[in-house]
């Protein structure tokens, strides 16, 4: 698991994990079920060992799920435009 800290925008509590292509990665720390998407999904999650997958964040216990993980302070943070590199 990642290491907590604070998003330096909105102030909200964020985990970093760090993933397969070695950069940290800000996430929201709650932690949502997931299926794999073939044809890309909506979300990108992020898995505790760093893999980074296109999914649909499902209820848990759904049958079929593929997983956990978290999604990107990226995608919630309302000041995420702030952040990107230009």
């Amino acid at each position: 698991m990642g290491n907590f800290g604070r998003c330096r925008s909105c102030g909200k509590q964020i985990v970093w994990v760090r993933t397969s292509n070695g950069k940290n990665m800000p996430c929201d720390p709650e932690i949502h079920t997931y299926r794999i998407q073939t044809h890309g999904g909506k979300d990108k999650i992020v898995t505790p060992n760093g893999k980074v997958y296109s999914a649909e964040i499902v209820a848990t216990g759904t049958p079929g799920a593929d997983g956990f993980g978290y999604i990107s302070h990226f995608a919630t943070c309302p000041n995420a435009n702030y952040h990107r590199k230009r």
